[in-house]
């Protein structure tokens, strides 16, 4: 017990229960208090916060937030322009549309489109093309007016589709509609009309197409036509269609076509006269190599003394090699280009290759190998590594037949180049008198393209100035144009390592004023008198509106 000390009362002296209380309660008061202040803080911070987000959605989100909200309100409908149509020479139509409407059942929105259809179906596919959806990596291309593409569109991938895009696709319209809250049309707020794509009018004939389709008959092969003087294409068609395009991308060597060109580059350069004659034995040696004529090859015989004429009749070897001798293959090279072989065309077609006019120089520089004569025998006759589209082949034929005038194919006609499209090719009227003969000779009796002997009616294959028209086979009283032609086969090493040969024939007629020059190949064919001059006598007939009755089923005769 403490002891009692002078000073001090009592009653400071003694801690009641009543004291300890009060300082209880004090502690607790003040930790309500510091509490109070922490919720004040955050109520503050939390009012601060939605404030700012507040000004923020606003002043500065507000427009951007409007926006959205209308377009949820607000819905733009594409009203798609329709392409133009393309229709050929005779105003038969290649593609058409065919309006597509289709409506939203949850919406009720309206979605107006096209489709595409080619009524002619596959045999003026390569020509005209088709469409397809614009992939991810094609969206934002700015098409005619700066109109972009977006996804859905549709674009031109090949053919005339693709060539002429830009007119015609046309430019898309729209409607501008306003939606409730479900998605339903309340009113129509605005309406921009489609503007339709271009029409076009090809050159091409669809009748024409028509048949040389069918003769192809699914092989492997392609079918070029053309006016000679103007360069418009008639007929571009390529067997079989899910492949490329043989008549513009395919390359094979020309066979015997070529032989147009020794012709023409050995009188032109003067390296021999008109007057030459060679007299064929079959075959001609050179070293320990034997280079033979088709017609001892085949069927064991010669042809004896033998000029311009009934070289190019009788596609005589032999003749051949000896003028490319004489006339060396750079001159060789040289008027294979004249004559549009090798070289770009400029068809308004994507897709076209060039093919190849081999030369000494590039055989040492691209093959490191020297040029022999051997090479030179077998460029005159248009083998060795000679490659040439079917197009570039009907090109030279209607240099030929349009007097010295080439002209660059083309499927729709632009006037405002009109004048562009032909250029003079200078070759004297004496030569191309002397091709003209021989390729009359060669669809004459007694030439090599033995389907059109009753056609051309002929018992001379050296005529001088074959008439334009004759009584036509067998009697018939309808009038047969003159046909010229020049046919082809053409070796080639197929993938299995064996020989085969690609049949060739182009023709132009009426000999004395060509209105139509045509081309035909048929890939691994055999002769070119067996499978592609059947061909193009089946155009033709249909060209020039004659009876044609010869014997398909059976095609017999003694030709290259």
């Amino acid at each position: 017990m403490k002891k009692f000390r002078p000073g001090i009362s009592f009653a400071d002296y003694l801690v009641s229960e009543s004291s300890r209380g009060k300082v209880r309660g004090s502690s607790e008061i003040q930790l309500g208090v510091r509490l109070y202040r922490w919720l004040g803080v955050v109520v503050v911070l939390a009012m601060s916060l939605l404030i700012v987000r507040l000004l923020s959605l606003q002043l500065i989100s507000g427009s951007r937030l409007r926006v959205l909200a209308d377009e949820n309100r607000i819905r733009q409908i594409k009203l798609g322009a329709p392409r133009g149509k393309i229709f050929d020479r005779n105003g038969r139509l290649l593609a058409d549309n065919r309006r597509v409407i289709k409506v939203q059942a949850d919406t009720g929105l309206t979605l107006d489109g096209w489709s595409r259809l080619y009524p002619e179906g596959l045999a003026a596919a390569h020509v005209v093309g088709y469409l397809s959806e614009i992939n991810p990596d094609e969206v934002g291309l700015l098409g005619q007016g700066n109109n972009k593409y977006n996804l859905g569109d549709v674009i031109g991938r090949s053919g005339i589709e693709q060539q002429y895009e830009a007119s015609l696709r046309g430019v898309d319209g729209g409607r501008l509609v306003e939606v409730d809250s479900g998605g339903k049309v309340v009113r129509e707020m605005g309406r921009r009309s489609a503007k339709p794509g271009q029409d076009l009018h090809l050159t091409l004939d669809t009748s024409l197409q028509q048949v040389a389709w069918q003769a192809l008959n699914n092989r492997k092969g392609a079918v070029v036509a053309s006016n000679p003087k103007t360069g418009e294409v008639l007929v571009l068609t390529s067997s079989p269609d899910e492949e490329f395009n043989r008549a513009i991308g395919g390359v094979y060597a020309p066979g015997s076509t070529f032989k147009v060109v020794t012709v023409i580059a050995a009188l032109a350069e003067d390296k021999l006269k008109p007057k030459y004659t060679f007299v064929d034995t079959g075959q001609i040696t050179v070293g320990k190599f034997v280079f033979t004529n088709w017609f001892f090859t085949q069927y064991g015989r010669t042809e004896g003394e033998t000029g311009w004429v009934k070289g190019l009749t009788r596609s005589v070897d032999t003749f051949f090699y000896k003028v490319g001798e004489y006339t060396g293959p750079e001159l060789l090279a040289k008027w294979a280009n004249n004559l549009g072989l090798g070289v770009i065309s400029g068809i308004d077609l994507s897709g076209e290759v060039a093919g190849l006019i081999p030369t000494p120089k590039w055989k040492e520089e691209t093959k490191e190998e020297q040029w022999f004569l051997g090479n030179t025998y077998q460029m005159a006759i248009g083998q060795s590594d000679l490659l040439v589209t079917p197009l570039q082949v009907n090109i030279m034929a209607g240099v030929i037949a349009a007097r010295g005038e080439k002209c660059r194919p083309h499927l729709v006609n632009n006037t405002s180049r009109q004048g562009e499209l032909c250029t003079k090719v200078e070759i004297s009227p004496e030569i191309l008198d002397i091709v003209k003969r021989g390729m009359v000779g060669a669809c004459s009796s007694g030439g090599t393209a033995f389907p059109f002997f009753d056609w051309n009616g002929q018992t001379s294959n050296d005529s001088t100035s074959p008439s334009a028209t004759n009584s036509g086979p067998s009697g018939s009283p309808s009038q047969y144009p003159i046909v010229a032609c020049k046919t082809g086969t053409a070796e080639y090493v197929s993938s299995d390592g064996k020989i085969g040969t690609h049949a060739w024939l182009t023709a132009y007629a009426p000999a004395d004023d060509p209105t139509i020059a045509i081309t035909a190949l048929v890939e691994g064919g055999g002769e070119g008198s067996r499978a592609a001059a059947p061909i193009v006598r089946k155009v033709l007939a249909k060209y020039f509106g004659v009876e044609d009755h010869y014997n398909y089923a059976a095609v017999a005769g003694e030709g290259e």
